[in-house]
């Protein structure tokens, strides 16, 4: 008979055993998450500031720069602490809430990235209906549904995996609370909830990815048209890496969720970890706002106001 025990926390893995290793990761990751930080809180306010950036397609980025701000606070900032404190356990009910946070999050990005698709091919492919088309009410929509849709399968994953038994080791080969590396500690060899639950998220996630790709194909085909070099240029140079990050995104993912427990490698699962829960929202901050024109406009802005601001109060309260 199975030996099951009451499970109350586990143990997260670590980068490495040796101290200045740890410190090293710790440093890393810290610089990591200030970029991200940085650059995802600047896009926010920017957009919330500059009225000029009241546009359906912003309103998308400031979701995602919100989102990506979420993402990478749930595993970044413990997994410092925990280098530097050398300490790798997590409660159990640590591990649920930061399990059901990072599929809220990671799902909701995923669908939020679907919206954006087709925001950008009504306004490239169908700029005279633009305004009709995606108005205020159908953007707020559309953003509701990625944030709901991704608690829909933040509660599912969530309890799906955590109905299971634990006995034995309760070492996660992951710097997180992730489905994968729980279920290979698990007891049971029967899955069913969990293996529904991916099939209903593939099968979407699937949905999803064939429709962006059609949607960026119908733009780029669309782009291949425009007369001048400097406006195709100019459009692949804002498609092709948004297309990247998210080819990234979903193939480390696919690898991570579809890989058989008994097949895994823990320093694989680390790295393909990194690049769906760290490096996006690292980058998309780069790729997709602050490289625009309208963005780097506000900024100007903003920078201006400052100076100016302090020149005002410098002036009158020497």
């Amino acid at each position: 008979m199975t030996n099951l025990t009451v499970v109350t926390g586990f143990f997260l893995m670590g980068f490495s055993n040796i101290w200045e290793l740890q410190v090293l990761h710790a440093t890393l990751f810290l610089l990591i998450y200030l970029v991200a930080l940085m650059g995802n809180l600047l896009i926010f306010t920017l957009i919330s500031l500059e009225g000029k950036l009241h546009t359906p397609m912003y309103f998308f980025l400031k979701n995602l720069s919100f989102l990506d701000l979420c993402l990478i606070s749930i595993t970044v900032p413990n997994s410092i602490a925990n280098s530097l404190n050398n300490s790798y356990s997590i409660s159990f009910w640590g591990c649920v809430s930061q399990l059901f946070l990072m599929m809220l999050f990671a799902a909701s990005e995923y669908f939020l990235l679907t919206a954006m698709s087709y925001d950008r091919y009504v306004a490239i492919c169908q700029p005279l209906h633009y305004n009709i088309i995606m108005n205020n009410e159908t953007c707020v929509k559309m953003a509701s549904a990625s944030w709901l849709t991704g608690g829909l399968f933040g509660v599912l994953y969530t309890i799906s995996t955590f109905t299971l038994p634990f006995c034995g080791s309760k070492e996660v080969h992951q710097f997180f609370c992730d489905v994968p590396s729980l279920l290979r500690i698990s007891c049971s060899d029967t899955h069913l909830a969990i293996d529904v639950t991916m099939i209903l998220g593939f099968s979407l996630g699937i949905f999803c990815s064939v429709y962006i790709t059609i949607s960026y194909s119908h733009i780029i085909s669309t782009v291949l048209k425009i007369p001048t070099k400097e406006s195709r240029s100019k459009a692949f140079s804002t498609c092709l890496p948004h297309l990247f990050v998210f080819m990234l995104f979903i193939t480390t993912v696919g690898i991570a969720y579809l890989t058989p427990p008994q097949e895994s490698d823990p320093v694989l699962d680390l790295l393909l970890s990194m690049f769906y829960t760290v490096v996006p929202p690292t980058l998309n901050p780069v790729i997709y706002s602050l490289r625009n024109k309208d963005m780097k406009t506000a900024l100007r802005k903003l920078i201006a106001w400052k100076y100016f601001s302090k020149g005002l109060i410098s002036k009158f309260f020497p």
